[in-house]
């Protein structure tokens, strides 16, 4: 096989997926971060690529140039506008893919700059967490072409499961779970302050395990705590996405405004708010 693949975004899952995808037979990979401009960061960043088998490009043009499949994977809040920067360099027999989490109406907007352009579009659902396990995440996909091209993708050690020829099914599918585990997220966040502060952990540990006798009660609290701790910016972009979504569905959508705020402040006041 010989593919050409494309990330605009070299953040935590570009990183990871192009590594891996680079290190598959006849795999080609290149990518494009703004980063890559920072005096600062830049370096590094291109280096961490170089060493992985990836190769950095100046600008969104000379990364869609050579590609097959381009793979958009920035912040939830800047999908639509790489998308419209990426649209002019595009091609009719170019794949843009978008997995971002944003909203079923925002994959619409992104599918709208692509087709415009004449090249495919197919939107992707990451649903789980992509450390560990890689391209082997599970993914949801949508699209006319999505069938076609996750088998292509599939055959290089990806995981995607075509779910609706229509744009936004699979974006529906992965907010919707978003809301349940970035809000358990935030409850942690609160329960876990609350309860060290006022002295009284050990006794809501009891009370929650026995409730609930088959949650791993304090492994949760940890892993999901850290978890916003590290990615909360990103997470509230996502989490601004699926207010948008319910809103849109002619609901009420302050409970997924009031995630996003808690898992970005409690990310801010623990001095990350790296997006990576």
């Amino acid at each position: 096989m010989n593919l050409e693949i494309a990330f605009i975004g070299y953040g935590e899952v570009g990183q990871l997926f192009s590594r891996q995808l680079a290190a598959q037979p006849g795999v080609r990979v290149n990518a494009y971060d703004v980063l890559f401009d920072d005096p600062i960061r830049g370096p590094a960043l291109r280096q961490r690529a170089s060493d992985d088998g990836v190769q950095t490009t100046g600008s969104t043009a000379e990364a869609c140039e050579a590609a097959e499949v381009v793979i958009s994977a920035v912040t939830a809040d800047s999908a639509v506008a790489a998308a419209q920067q990426a649209a002019p360099h595009l091609k009719p027999q170019q794949t843009y893919i978008d997995l971002n989490s944003i909203s079923p109406a925002s994959k619409r907007d992104v599918a709208d700059q692509v087709l415009r352009a004449g090249a495919s579009f197919i939107e992707f659902a990451v649903m789980a967490p992509v450390s560990g396990l890689g391209i082997e995440v599970p993914i949801l996909s949508g699209g006319a072409t999505s069938e076609t091209m996750s088998a292509r993708l599939n055959k290089v050690g990806m995981k995607i499961t075509p779910v609706s020829l229509e744009i936004g099914t699979a974006s529906a599918t992965k907010l919707c779970r978003s809301i349940v585990i970035k809000g358990m997220e935030a409850l942690m966040v609160d329960f876990t302050l609350a309860s060290e502060k006022a002295g009284v952990m050990p006794a809501v540990m009891a009370s929650l395990i026995a409730s609930y006798p088959g949650m791993d009660w304090e492994n949760v609290a940890k892993v999901m705590v850290s978890r916003v701790k590290q990615h909360g910016v990103r997470r509230a972009a996502e989490m601004r996405e699926a207010s948008l979504m319910i809103t849109e569905l002619g609901l009420d959508g302050s409970l997924a405004n009031a995630i996003a705020g808690r898992h970005e402040s409690f990310a801010m006041s623990s001095g990350k708010t790296d997006t990576e």
